[in-house]
């Protein structure tokens, strides 16, 4: 924990880690999820509306403005201050509503502005939802574009990078948690980055709803008292120059099914990264990785031998969190009473702690992978075991069927399953088999080591790179 008197103490009296242990991690966050960026946001939709009212020639009570009074309405919400918030909150607690304090803050600054400017035009046929679909909409939008999609692709390139540095580095693979047929450390990381990035570009092709019609969805009060305006196309027109998509069929809140998709993307983003983070650990406890000391880092304080895997153990727990969040928000959003309850309201401000904690998730596994070096000598120490032949037994099967040797896997699993099984034993078995010199000398240069199939050609042609572009999505 660093930073200054005040940070350090918000830290310690904080309520969530979010907010508090992990601050210097999820401070990005502030801009999107905190109470004054929820503000911002709604007095940012609140003038985009008023502004889309007075564009439209079709609608009479405000008119035209001139483009230095368009650009001091929109540095209203360009540089709210904390100021500006306070008396937002103040409002609120007169009213007990927080779009409705909104409103009057807006109403209050426009006075300011040019006293020549009808005030009762912002909310203009507005329910609060109307500007609350829209914020959300633009709070995940600009954080997913700005924040979390650029350290989920930072995160893929350091796993891709590994793979590629890696790609033809032998190991014994496990299945079951028993030795399997080898593999390379490259290719088993490239399956992760390839994963990910897939999920990654879901991600990116995500669409962000937003609704703008009223009270229960139907543009009644619109309809009614300006009935010569285009509605359809003003609605529409609004949401999109917003850089969202209509949803032109809702009730009093926009449906809320984007989030869920949105947040389900994420919620396997997560999952995938789970996989990685226990496969790691794995890894580092058998000795496949190992982990680069930090000077004064301790790893136990009674053994002070130990470098712990701990970027990727606190990567998994906040993985887990997020992933309940995020899975229950995903559920529990589309869901409505009739046109509309206020249980969504509440429950989406909890979308900052979810996101929170795959950001700190996000930055946990870039110091784990950044800490990992391969152990290519205890890796040789179970490649070249006299015991570990029983991998190669696939191989030799699987020749001899090509060779039209009756049983093949029969023979072989009676020569091999739950037995020690060193090259001897394989040499011996090979010198019995009828095949012609060239399959004999062929089985004859099998070992472990050699066994890896075409896991580096893998890597090579389908693997993410990790100095793609990462606004293409290819690889």
């Amino acid at each position: 924990m660093s930073g200054n008197k005040g940070e350090i103490d918000a830290a310690l009296t904080a309520v969530t880690p979010i907010d508090g242990r992990y601050r210097a991690r999820t401070r990005a966050l502030a801009d999107y999820f905190s109470e004054f960026a929820l503000i911002r946001y709604r007095v940012r939709i609140e003038v985009e509306w008023y502004l889309s009212l007075a564009a439209n020639p079709s609608f009479d009570a405000l008119g035209a403005l001139p483009a230095t009074t368009v650009a001091k309405l929109r540095s209203i919400y360009d540089h709210l201050t904390l100021d500006d918030a306070r008396r937002v909150k103040a409002l609120e607690a007169e009213t007990n509503h927080d779009v409705k304090a909104v409103e009057y803050f807006l109403k209050e600054k426009i006075a300011a502005l040019d006293p020549k400017l009808p005030v009762e035009i912002v909310h203009f046929a507005c329910t609060s939802e109307d500007i609350n679909n829209l914020a959300w909409a633009l709070i995940l939008k600009e954080f997913s574009e700005r924040e979390l999609t650029p350290r989920i692709d930072g995160a893929i390139r350091a796993i891709a990078a590994l793979a590629h540095r890696h790609k033809a580095a032998a190991m014994i693979a496990r299945t079951h948690g028993q030795e399997a047929s080898p593999t390379t450390a490259g290719k088993e990381l490239a399956v992760f980055a390839s994963r990910l990035e897939r999920q990654l570009n879901q991600l990116r092709r995500q669409e962000y709803l937003g609704k703008f019609n009223g009270a229960v969805g139907n543009f009644n009060a619109h309809r009614f008292a300006c009935p010569e305006v285009d509605w359809f196309a003003h609605s529409r027109h609004f949401v999109e120059s917003l850089g969202l998509v209509w949803n032109p069929l809702t009730t009093q809140i926009e449906s809320h099914d984007f989030i869920a998709e949105m947040f389900a993307v994420i919620a396997r983003i997560d999952t995938i990264l789970l996989g990685l983070c226990r496969d790691m650990w794995s890894y580092i406890s058998i000795g496949y990785f190992a982990q680069k000391a930090v000077k004064g880092e301790t790893g136990s304080s009674v053994m002070p031998h130990k470098v712990n895997p701990i970027d990727f153990e606190n990567a998994e727990g906040n993985l887990g969190i997020a992933n309940a969040l995020l899975e229950h928000l995903g559920a529990k959003l589309p869901i409505s009473r009739w046109q509309r309850d206020l249980s969504d309201s509440t429950a989406i401000r909890a979308a900052g702690a979810a996101l929170g904690h795959v950001i700190v998730a996000l930055a946990s596994i870039e110091r784990g992978l950044a800490r990992v070096e391969l152990n290519e000598r205890r890796i040789a120490e179970d490649l070249d075991a006299e015991q570990a032949w029983e991998v190669v037994a696939e191989a030799i099967q699987t020749l001899m069927r090509r060779h039209a040797i009756p049983h093949p896997y029969e023979t072989l699993k009676e020569l091999t399953r739950g037995r020690a099984v060193d090259r001897r034993l394989v040499e011996e078995f090979i010198a019995t088999l009828p095949l012609d010199t060239a399959a004999r000398e062929k089985l004859r240069g099998l070992s472990p080591r050699a066994y890896v199939g075409l896991a580096a050609e893998l890597v090579e042609r389908f693997a993410p790179r990790p100095e793609r572009d990462p606004k293409a999505g290819g690889r």
